[in-house]
């Protein structure tokens, strides 16, 4: 699995229509009408990435296998969600499983398809959802707080440190600033346990009209100057031009989208903005079998990375084998590599790259 990330947004935003071309399915009904994504739709799409099919001819693989990308489709939010208005709180749920929000956001004119605030504002729009994040967010710690505080009264030092972490927070949110803006410097990964939402990084989609999805617009422009705001991130994607894409073969894909002055696919542009957003990367396999991609988080350890394939790999290591992938290359594999001397033998505290090629060594 490389990230899974789910996809919000008002009604109308293009929301379903960007998940079924990004998927290549007509898995999510895509409508001009609020709520006709009734129940959250998965799907599932390899990362592409050109490398993979470099080695796998370089390594004569059979097969090449990359990692993955999901994606959670979830019914569009509306003013008053965390209140049960619209379709509530049931739709936020689906949210807290995710590593990162997808937010789509409308910056096209059209007058054929409503806006349900009846007017294109993307800031406003992306302010409106997340309030009711963040009011979801709030409603859960305060309710947290009271049997925590009783307990913390009584002595218990672990719901002390837990009210040391939830009470900032919960400042922040009154305040109406997201959760993120208030975790204690250190306890990032206690605040993660939490599960909200308005921690979560986000991704901005701006959904543009086909002649803005090269350059952008002026309302992608007032998004891009948000997401820098927040050290959030924001791409461009026309869902118009990604829904034709997928109807095509692959072959004429290229071809098309340089007609229109673009050199990569909505999708790419998104994997790519969400690797950076989640400090991803990608390290190989490659063998006579398969050529596997597999993805980490930067600065991974050797162990963990092993862990990705299988959890005895991460229990039994004892070393990996290691080749930087521009070596593999320009020395014809594996063999070449070795008789180079750019194959080394590295232990549990080698920090994987990106685009390593490695060979783990385990005894269980």
């Amino acid at each position: 699995m490389g990230f899974n990330c789910g996809i919000v947004g008002l009604p109308n935003v293009g929301k379903s229509t960007l998940f079924n071309a990004l998927t290549e399915t007509a898995a999510a009904q895509a409508a001009n009408y609020p709520f006709c994504t009734i129940e959250p739709n998965i799907g599932r799409v390899g990362v592409p990435d050109p490398r993979l099919d470099m080695l796998a001819r370089i390594g004569k693989s059979q097969k090449t296998v990359p990692t993955s990308l999901e994606f959670v489709d979830i019914a569009g939010l509306v003013r008053g969600a965390s209140k049960g208005e619209g379709l509530g709180n049931q739709f936020l749920a689906n949210i807290r499983e995710v590593d990162a929000i997808v937010h789509v956001l409308r910056c096209f004119e059209d007058g054929d398809v409503t806006h349900v605030e009846g007017s294109v504002d993307p800031v406003r729009d992306a302010e409106t959802v997340e309030t009711e994040l963040m009011l979801a967010d709030l409603e859960g710690l305060e309710k947290r707080a009271i049997g925590l505080t009783k307990r913390a009264r009584g002595g218990d030092k672990e719901s002390q440190q837990q009210l040391a972490l939830i009470e900032p927070i919960v400042k922040a949110l009154q305040e109406g600033r997201p959760a993120r803006t208030a975790v204690p410097k250190g306890e990032e990964a206690a605040a993660a346990r939490l599960q909200l939402l308005t921690t979560k990084p986000v991704l901005y989609v701006c959904n543009v009209e086909e002649g803005a999805a090269a350059t952008g617009n002026a309302h992608s422009e007032r998004v891009f100057a948000m997401a820098e705001r927040e050290g959030n991130r924001a791409v461009v994607v026309s869902a118009a031009i990604e829904a034709e894409i997928s109807q095509m073969p692959q072959a004429d894909r290229g071809e098309f989208l340089a007609s229109l002055g673009l050199e990569d696919s909505g999708l790419d542009r998104v994997i790519r903005a969400g690797y950076a957003l989640l400090g991803l990367q990608t390290y190989f396999t490659v063998g006579p079998k398969e050529a596997r991609a597999w993805t980490i988080t930067r600065g991974t350890r050797a162990p963990q990375a092993a862990g990705v394939i299988h959890g005895d790999f991460e229990r039994g290591f004892i070393a990996c084998e290691c080749i930087a992938y521009d070596d593999y290359i320009a020395l014809g594999g594996e063999q070449g590599a070795k008789e180079a001397g750019k194959m080394r033998v590295e232990g549990k505290d080698y920090l994987v790259r990106d685009g390593d090629i490695l060979l783990f060594r385990f005894n269980v």
